[in-house]
């Protein structure tokens, strides 16, 4: 595609969220990445919280963490280019270790990742020995390693269920540790809060799931009261909301699912209009494949790791081959088997 043609197809989705001549500046840049990626034998994947501009111009493919790990398992292509956040690029890396892979910022973080370490999980298997350990793919290399399978929040309930275990360790989200508890009916306990039990051992208290109090720094930021007040002004709206809100507001939302699922939920209803608790760049997205539809948006926090990923460095990303993630293979390969359970359960 000539840049022109680039153009007017991000103009044809995005003109109401993008300035004409800013989109020309990002369809050259486009223009060039695109050319790169042919030149260097690239496949770029974009998740569903990437910029409009650059989602809807560069990837191969988009979507969530759970589609995207596929896709990454799959590609022949020479390089992997995640815009994305770190972890992200790790599981590709963790899937295919003979592939370069690229994310285009350094030290694209995430709050959950960063919220519990190996021996974190270390300390909870001596806690409780042998119980399952199912973690949330929004986590490090080293931490999907101590891990009996991975889940994403597309398929947490399904990996929790088919264990078929009297008990599990669920990491490192609380919110959605609760929501799973709440749709898999089981009872959940928080170690940080053993100091409180006051003396009480383990084996006296009822709990089927042992959550860790980890957050995502912008969907803990939606509450109740951001509902109320949308649904106050706009008493039609359908809101759906992430698994990683809390379980106060996802118990309040007509819907709750992955960025996935909240994109197909958009596609397959009619509604006069809809509200996302989630990063606000996917609301963006959505409005620009769904003209016909409207989209309000809840926009005071985006995430700021998301946010370092753009079309200027995914370009300087390619033609520098930087920034490469790196997984120690003895990590690599024990993280690999809960990756790959992960992949096989829907």
């Amino acid at each position: 595609m000539s840049v022109e043609d680039i153009f007017k197809e991000m103009k044809s989705k995005l003109s109401n969220l993008i300035p004409e001549e800013e989109l020309r500046r990002k369809a050259e840049l486009a223009y060039e990445i695109n050319n790169l990626k042919k030149e260097k034998n690239a496949l770029i994947l974009g998740h569903n919280y990437m910029d409009a501009a650059l989602f809807h111009s560069i990837p191969d493919y988009t979507g969530d963490s759970l589609e995207l790990a596929r896709k990454a398992a799959k590609t022949d292509k020479d390089i992997i280019v995640f815009c994305g956040v770190e972890f992200m690029a790790e599981t590709a890396k963790i899937l295919s270790p003979q592939k370069t892979v690229l994310i285009p910022a350094e030290k694209a973080g995430c709050s959950l990742a960063e919220s519990i370490t190996a021996q974190d999980i270390r300390n909870l298997k001596e806690k409780f020995p042998g119980v399952p350990v199912v973690t949330y793919v929004n986590t490090y290399a080293d931490v999907k390693a101590e891990t009996d399978v991975c889940c994403t929040s597309g398929n947490a309930a399904a990996v929790v269920e088919s264990l078929d275990a009297d008990t599990l360790i669920f990491l490192p989200d609380e919110f959605l540790a609760k929501n799973v508890a709440r749709q898999t009916g089981k009872h959940i306990i928080f170690p940080k809060k053993f100091p409180e039990l006051k003396g009480e051992s383990n084996n006296d208290l009822d709990y089927q799931l042992i959550g860790w109090q980890g957050r995502c720094e912008v969907h803990e930021e939606f509450s109740p009261e951001d509902i109320a007040k949308v649904r106050d002004q706009f008493p039609d709206v359908v809101i759906l909301s992430h698994p990683e809100c809390s379980p106060e507001v996802t118990a309040l939302s007509d819907f709750c699912g992955s960025t996935s699922a909240m994109i197909k939920y958009v596609e397959q209803t009619s509604a006069p209009r809809y509200l996302l608790l989630t990063d606000c760049a996917m609301a963006d997205n959505i409005a620009a494949a769904n003209h016909e539809k409207e989209i309000l948006r809840v926009c005071r926090v985006r995430c700021p790791h998301m946010e370092k990923i753009t079309l200027e460095n995914t370009l300087m990303a390619l033609k520098y081959n930087r920034y490469q993630i790196e997984v120690p293979e003895d990590i690599r390969l024990r993280a690999e088997r809960a990756v790959k359970r992960m992949i096989e359960i829907r």
